[in-house]
């Protein structure tokens, strides 16, 4: 199950929700997870996670913020760019986590 903080969403940080995502992509069978440690010594604007499931045969380019995090132009740009060239690429927030909209990308509902 993922982690204990689930119920008081809005008040995760950034790194408590992108431990919940993974282990809720662990849990829909995402075997391969990438997420940068220091974006410092990255590709400015890259998203924060690529979540693969070989067996859903699905990857995924997320961006994660908090409730009142913004999207940078450079976070923007990436995204865009990959959704023009066909790749399941978005943001995901806090509340995704209980309004259901994670778990569909998760598994793939169109």
């Amino acid at each position: 199950m993922p982690s204990k903080h689930l119920s008081s969403h809005n008040s995760l940080t950034e790194s408590q929700f992108q431990q919940q995502v993974i282990e809720l992509a662990q849990l829909h069978g995402y075997g391969l997870c990438y997420h940068t440690h220091d974006s410092r010594r990255s590709e400015p604007g890259f998203p924060d996670l690529v979540l693969i499931s070989n067996r859903r045969e699905r990857a995924l380019f997320r961006e994660l913020k908090t409730a009142k995090g913004k999207v940078s132009k450079d976070q923007l740009i990436w995204i865009t760019s990959m959704q023009l060239v066909g790749l399941n690429a978005g943001v995901w927030r806090p509340e995704d986590l209980t309004n259901g909209h994670i778990i569909s990308d998760l598994r793939g509902d169109e």
